[in-house]
């Protein structure tokens, strides 16, 4: 069982609130963002990050630069990368924030990519939400973030991106920090008899809420320790979408018509370009 919400840190910086961690000892700043403090008219009020959804392309530039402000990192937007999001498993990994770099993972991340590893400074990762999973990994110096659909978890892609977030820099798996944001939860995700039945034969009877609900995050969680992440080491905010439409975007609760909220993880360079708020 993962831990709760004692592992997350919340501040409000010009009306934009951050769940998170800040100031951390291992170089990552990280923040699951809310729905409030942006810029976006009705149906993506407010602070919607995500580009695809039908809303006015400056706004949502607008929005990001507001997050990357609170999170300290608008100096390093020019460095900012952003997926597109297909329900898969690949992953991007960014190890330079030389310009070449980072025009090369941008490209490869718009033709399609579910996380992005990241082991350079100054380089800040956005993946977008709602309802779907946001899971962030920590190590020294190194993060991941990724878009764990009900098709990502069944790939296991945050196990994988763990695993090869340890390869790059020379960890094991025992010392990834992982941090599952708000997302549908099992009581408000009701699904075919048929996927329960796959989840539960590959993940186990706790990802089984009842005979037509799933715990997505039960099987992240599984796949995550049966990787080598320590239980004590994966933390669940344990906020579900559809029951907090003021603080988030939901797709099922607003049927489909709807903004959306962010994971963003960065880490600062030796010499801090700002503190945000």
């Amino acid at each position: 069982m993962a831990k709760a919400q004692a592992s997350f840190e919340t501040k409000t910086c010009n009306g934009v609130t951050l769940n998170g961690g800040f100031h951390r000892a291992d170089g990552v700043t990280f923040a699951f963002t809310e729905r409030n403090g942006g810029v976006s008219a009705a149906p993506f009020a407010s602070l919607n990050l995500g580009d695809a959804v039908g809303d006015d392309p400056g706004c949502v530039t607008e929005n990001r630069h507001r997050v990357l402000c609170a999170m300290g990192a608008q100096a390093a937007e020019k460095n900012l990368v952003v997926p597109k999001q297909v329900h898969g498993d690949h992953l991007v990994e960014i190890t330079s924030n030389a310009p070449e770099a980072i025009c090369a993972a941008r490209v490869e991340a718009r033709a399609g990519a579910d996380g992005i590893l990241c082991t350079a400074a100054d380089v800040p990762v956005l993946l977008c939400f709602a309802d779907c999973v946001p899971v962030v990994l920590c190590v020294q110096d190194g993060f991941a973030v990724v878009h764990s659909g009900w098709k990502g978890t069944f790939a296991s892609i945050a196990a994988k991106a763990a695993v090869r977030l340890c390869e790059l820099k020379g960890y094991t798996t025992s010392q990834v920090e992982a941090f599952i944001g708000p997302h549908i939860a099992g009581c408000d995700y009701e699904v075919s008899e048929e996927l329960l039945n796959r989840f539960e034969t590959s993940f186990g009877s706790m990802v089984k809420v009842d005979d037509r609900h799933l715990s997505l995050a039960a099987a992240i969680e599984q796949s995550l320790t049966s990787a080598g992440v320590m239980p004590c080491n994966i933390h669940n905010i344990g906020i579900s979408t559809p029951a907090h439409t003021d603080r988030f975007f939901s797709y099922r609760k607003e049927r489909g018509l709807c903004g959306r909220h962010g994971a963003v993880a960065w880490m600062a360079p030796a010499t801090p370009l700002s503190q945000g708020c």
